[in-house]
């Protein structure tokens, strides 16, 4: 049977993007892309990109105030939102570009257009054209969930507050997961009056606990109105004022309400069920460990599986797929180890098991050490770091380590290398120690502070 292409890749995020640059470009696949948004996906468009970028405009006025402590004579005159949305559309626009200009280079048709299904082997976009494929991949990502009391009242979410043409004065934060607290921070350090609201025992679930706590006392002590065991019971809209009540009979006024209390894989209306694609609870696209799902020419990659939802992973994913079906050079996506980190102030970085996760698996010994960073110790700040090692009793192997400290997320990368190639707490012990910095706490913590 011919087909008019040999891939057709449905979403234009990191993975599918990746995975129609490598079968075109290295592998010299016919590829075509339907994208209906832009190129980019969550990652670039409205997430990690332009969270990190205002992660680091919220960083500054921290930054000033120190600065008079080095002896540097700044003054702050506030901070101007327009000015920097207007730069960080422009960053976006460059960023679009260039992700077009890769798939042009690899030979990638670009539709853009919404596509659909029709059998395992033709895809129909909304122009009315149809195009045939030998495989279909699926990268159409994930979108936030807003629960039924929330959206009627018209509130916002992560993928909005880039847009915003103005700076609220007093924002709700709904949600405890990392971009919630994120989100929180940034804000608050743009000199928004912020509450969160978190119906959980403790915010960053999943994350291990004495670092989710330190994460916490830190957002409190930055001005950060933290609630948690505490959720949204009605909320209603009057204007440019929302109104909300709490399951705990709290009340407030907000100039702006914004959920991120998880995000769903964006499975709806591809056709899937009708070709006997499985999909799971959640909605996510079941697929194989070669990320091939229950229709042998259909794969899915990226956040709309619901694995491990992180842009480097997609990518990794969308690579993997490409050199396997069109590279003769099979090989998997190891989901087993992979590092993370939360832009919150401090940020948080995270690889392999958390306490409370090795202590089910076998004896531990865990090593930790708190302390005031130098740079804003010496400038009066009460801020604390953390450096934490969780280690095998009987193998020695590392099994986890967490960091909150500034720049956690540049740490956490290197360690990640160690961890995943079987590093000892002894090799880290060998390790001679880089002072004055940070980062040399891992290295030089000899005694446990506890075992389990």
């Amino acid at each position: 049977m011919s087909f008019d292409y040999d891939l057709y890749v449905i979403g234009g995020g990191s993975g599918g993007v990746r995975a129609a640059r490598i079968a075109a470009g290295e592998h010299g696949a016919r590829v075509a892309l339907a994208e209906e948004y832009r190129l980019g996906g969550t990652c670039v468009i409205r997430g990690c990109v332009p969270k990190k970028l205002m992660v680091f405009a919220s960083d500054f006025g921290a930054q000033i105030e120190d600065a008079a402590a080095y002896g540097w004579k700044v003054t702050q005159s506030g901070f101007d939102w327009p000015a920097f949305r207007a730069r960080l559309d422009a960053e976006l626009d460059r960023l679009e570009a260039a992700y077009r200009r890769t798939l042009d280079n690899a030979g990638v048709t670009v539709h853009s257009a919404r596509a659909v299904i029709e059998d395992p082997h033709t895809v129909r976009l909304d122009t009315g054209e149809r195009f045939t494929a030998r495989h279909i991949l699926i990268a159409t990502g994930g979108r936030p969930f807003v629960p039924e009391i929330a959206r009627k009242a018209g509130v916002l979410t992560s993928n909005e507050v880039f847009k915003l043409d103005r700076l609220p004065q007093r924002a709700l934060i709904v949600g405890g997961g990392y971009i919630a607290c994120e989100f929180a921070c940034i804000l608050n350090g743009l000199g928004v009056a912020v509450t969160q609201f978190y119906r959980g025992e403790q915010i960053l679930r999943g994350f291990d606990g004495e670092a989710r706590g330190l994460i916490a006392e830190h957002m409190r002590d930055a001005g950060i109105d933290l609630h948690v065991g505490c959720d949204v019971a009605e909320i209603s809209r009057d204007g440019d004022t929302w109104r909300v009540v709490t399951t705990d009979g709290r009340d407030g006024e907000f100039d702006c309400v914004i959920y991120a209390t998880g995000r769903k894989p964006n499975s709806d209306g591809l056709g899937l069920e009708a070709l006997g694609v499985e999909l799971g609870r959640n909605g996510q696209i079941v697929v194989d460990e070669w990320s091939q799902t229950a229709v042998p020419s259909i794969y899915a990659v990226g956040d709309v599986t619901d694995r491990v939802n992180l842009t480097p992973v997609a990518i990794r994913e969308g690579h993997a797929f490409a050199d396997t079906v069109f590279g003769a050079r099979p090989w998997k996506v190891d989901h087993s180890l992979v590092a993370s980190a939360v832009f919150t102030q401090p940020e948080m970085g995270s690889i392999g098991l958390t306490e409370e996760a090795a202590r089910d698996r076998g004896p531990i010994e865990v090593y930790e050490t708190t302390f005031r960073p130098m740079k804003t110790a010496f400038a009066g700040q009460s801020d604390r770091a953390m450096m934490k090692l969780i280690v095998c009793a009987d193998t020695r192997r590392v099994l986890g380590c967490h960091i909150v400290a500034p720049e956690a997320g540049e740490m956490i990368q290197l360690v990640a290398i160690a961890i995943g190639m079987g590093a000892t707490k002894e090799d880290f012990d060998r390790t001679i120690a880089v002072h004055p910095v940070m980062s040399e706490e891992l290295v030089t913590m000899r005694k446990p502070v506890r075992t389990a």
